[in-house]
């Protein structure tokens, strides 16, 4: 088990990021939040088994349908137990 954080650079607000985040994390049994930042970037912390976080990562470079990615970021944190996934607004 590990938790990471991503951060998603480029057009990712206004294009069901968040909503489409949630829905991925769930289908891979990810835990942890997504939220929308200031500066027009969308921030995760995900936990889980590593192979699904890296999914997820990977997921994170197209995301979805009307998203355009430019980079994303990620960093291990230290775990924090969370009990499910959610959007944090």
């Amino acid at each position: 088990m590990k938790r990471v954080k991503i951060i998603v650079i480029g057009k990712v607000q206004g294009v069901f990021y968040r909503a489409s985040t949630l829905e991925k994390a769930q289908q891979l049994g990810l835990t942890g939040i997504v939220k929308n930042q200031a500066d027009g970037t969308v921030y995760i912390e995900a936990e889980g088994e590593s192979e699904r976080l890296e999914q997820l990562v990977i997921w994170c470079k197209s995301g979805p349908r009307f998203a355009s990615v430019r980079t994303v970021d990620t960093e291990e944190i230290s775990l924090q137990n969370s009990s499910k996934f959610e959007i944090v607004r």
